[in-house]
């Protein structure tokens, strides 16, 4: 209950006022998952303020995994040794190959990142955030699924991310994309330096829920009101929490899950082999060593 109450928390301090309009993007976007199931209402509902929407952001909103992009900001700028990109490029080139999170993998990265930002100010890690957006995040954004985003908005409805990520890294995408604001894994601090420790755990399956539920009971929503959107299984405890749930670029099990329970799909990847996730152990393997070696080479030619 900590992590997903000590996330709403810190979503609400620093949700933007007022999202900054942003300008509409030219999206190849079937704008026919505005729809309600019928094809008679429009959804989002304008003018509902009791309505919001939530999005997972790794492979949701954005290619990839956010935490392996921050790391590998981080190391252009030496916070860490080619030993520990090499870790990161491994972990990334399976999360994009598989399309699903690897528990472990995820909890070796926020295990080095938590060690790799320990002692660094607050405001050091967010002005560096803005720049890694910049160099390895925004080209990944997923249009289709910011043009949900962008509708509920235009609805007059606030959008918030919802991650495992870093509650400083989601806020800075979420502020980029022009959404009201970000829950995510909260880091300590004191006095504004890592302590390298959370507070509470990560924002991760079930604390997603819980964390959605204490926002939308410091905001006043309606939850069944609310659309919620995720790529991964894991993510079914915040999918089932609100009215309007749906399946983004989904995981094998997510898919069956939805098609189970008639929830909306939508897949914005190219090419219907992005939808596969089982892939022969040999294939794998080669394609995972492949992705870390391509990375550090493209770090090494870029020194």
């Amino acid at each position: 209950m900590l992590a997903g109450e000590a996330s709403a928390e810190a979503a609400r301090k620093t949700a933007l006022a007022e999202a900054p309009q942003v300008t509409e993007p030219d999206l190849d976007t079937d704008f026919d998952a505005l729809l309600d199931m019928g094809g008679e209402a429009a959804f989002p509902v304008a003018g509902d303020d009791l309505a919001a929407a939530f999005f997972d952001l790794d492979n949701t909103v954005m290619q990839g995994a956010a935490i392996f992009h921050f790391g590998r900001g981080l190391y252009k700028r030496e916070f860490f040794r080619r030993r520990e990109l090499a870790r990161f490029a491994w972990q990334q080139a399976w999360f994009r190959l598989a399309g699903v999170e690897d528990p472990e993998h995820m909890q070796d990265a926020r295990d080095s990142a938590l060690s790799i930002v320990k002692g660094h100010k607050v405001s050091e890690l967010m002005a560096i955030g803005e720049e890694i957006y910049d160099e390895y995040m925004a080209e990944r954004i997923w249009p289709g699924t910011r043009a949900l985003a962008q509708a509920h908005l235009d609805a007059g409805q606030k959008v918030w991310l919802v991650t495992a990520a870093p509650v400083e890294t989601a806020t800075i995408i979420a502020r980029r994309l022009g959404l009201t604001g970000a829950l995510g894994t909260v880091a300590e601090s004191v006095d504004g330096i890592y302590t390298g420790r959370l507070v509470g755990e990560p924002l991760h399956g079930p604390a997603k829920a819980e964390a959605v539920r204490a926002l939308a009971s410091a905001e006043g929503l309606d939850l069944e009101r609310c659309a919620a959107y995720s790529d991964s299984h894991n993510d079914i405890p915040m999918l089932s929490l609100v009215g309007h749930p749906y399946a983004i670029n989904p995981d094998t099990k997510l898919r069956k899950h939805a098609r189970t329970h008639d929830w909306r799909l939508r897949d914005y990847r190219t090419g219907r082999k992005a939808v596969k996730v089982g892939v022969p152990a040999a294939a794998g393997v080669g394609a995972i060593a492949g992705g870390a070696a391509a990375a550090i080479a493209l770090h090494r030619r870029r020194r």
